[in-house]
């Protein structure tokens, strides 16, 4: 690993143009509409609804993706074996149902976590819209270079996790997904085959395709949304989390929150399982 040549990337401007379509298949692929009878389902799936396309604020972390990056050789990473392990999204404006958005991807931090613990790199994107300028969005990641360890980086303690509080929820929400929704979402964000290909799934260890992490992290978001804002997506100012383990499309999952002035903490599990899929919730809410 060169911590120095992806501290110094110069990461290009992305563009990306979505529309109306892109907004709705995001939802769909979710698992919004299962039941296509209920309205505050529909209103994130069909286009003319009274007041218009409601869109899930979680969207903007499939807008203007950078790529895979990290197989560059230029970084000498160990790619196969990083791990996405924190997510988050921080919310400037409503993110409008269509448009073209500029982003600006850059790596803010390499903690070096020492020989055979691996490494933490810290990435950050900017969305912005193209015609207005209007800042959108910043989407945080965090990612495990766990093969990269004591080869560089700053030494520093990442940041401890947001605590969650000791008394039961204030809200519980279980969400049923589809069994096919892993086939329907990667068609918005990421075509590893992973999430669609038994066979890969087999070889990776895994009775059947995962589900992508960020599809857990739209489910949380939009439960959040119903339990902590009201079912107002534009309350949502900020959502992260911690990744804790895999989570498999058609699984229910249940999210659990906790809602202390303009804080709402949050975590997510599989209650058929036992398993849980994410931690250490934390989402700023917009009182009115």
């Amino acid at each position: 690993m060169n911590a120095a040549r992806l501290l110094a990337k110069a990461f290009p401007v992305e563009e990306h143009h979505y529309t109306e379509r892109d907004a709705i298949l995001y939802a769909l692929g979710l698992g919004i509409g299962l039941d296509p009878t209920d309205p505050r389902q529909l209103r994130y799936v069909y286009e003319q609804t009274e007041g218009g396309l409601q869109v899930l604020p979680t969207l903007a972390v499939t807008l203007a993706y950078p790529g895979h990056w990290a197989r560059d050789p230029e970084f000498g990473l160990d790619w196969q074996n990083i791990v996405h392990v924190e997510q988050g999204l921080r919310l400037h404006n409503p993110i409008p149902p269509g448009g073209t958005v500029v982003a600006q991807t850059r790596i803010t931090q390499v903690i070096d976590k020492g020989a055979g613990k691996g490494a933490l790199i810290y990435s950050h994107r900017s969305i912005s819209d193209k015609a207005t300028g209007r800042s959108l969005a910043d989407v945080s990641v965090v990612t495990l270079a766990r093969g990269d360890g004591g080869q560089g980086g700053t030494t520093a303690l990442p940041a401890p996790p947001h605590p969650l509080p000791g008394r039961a929820p204030d809200a519980t929400m279980d969400f049923q997904t589809s069994p096919q929704a892993s086939l329907i979402y990667r068609l918005s964000a990421d075509l590893n085959p992973l999430h669609a290909d038994p066979a890969v799934a087999a070889r990776a260890g895994y009775a059947r395709p995962l589900a992508h992490g960020l599809w857990t992290f739209g489910v949380a978001g939009h439960c959040v949304i119903e339990m902590a804002c009201a079912g107002d997506p534009r309350r949502l100012a900020s959502l992260a989390c911690r990744f804790s383990g895999p989570a498999y499309a058609g699984d229910t999952i249940r999210v659990e929150s906790w809602v202390d002035g303009i804080v709402a903490s949050f975590r997510a599990t599989v209650p058929a399982r036992g398993a849980a899929v994410l931690s250490h919730g934390r989402a700023d809410i917009h009182l009115d």
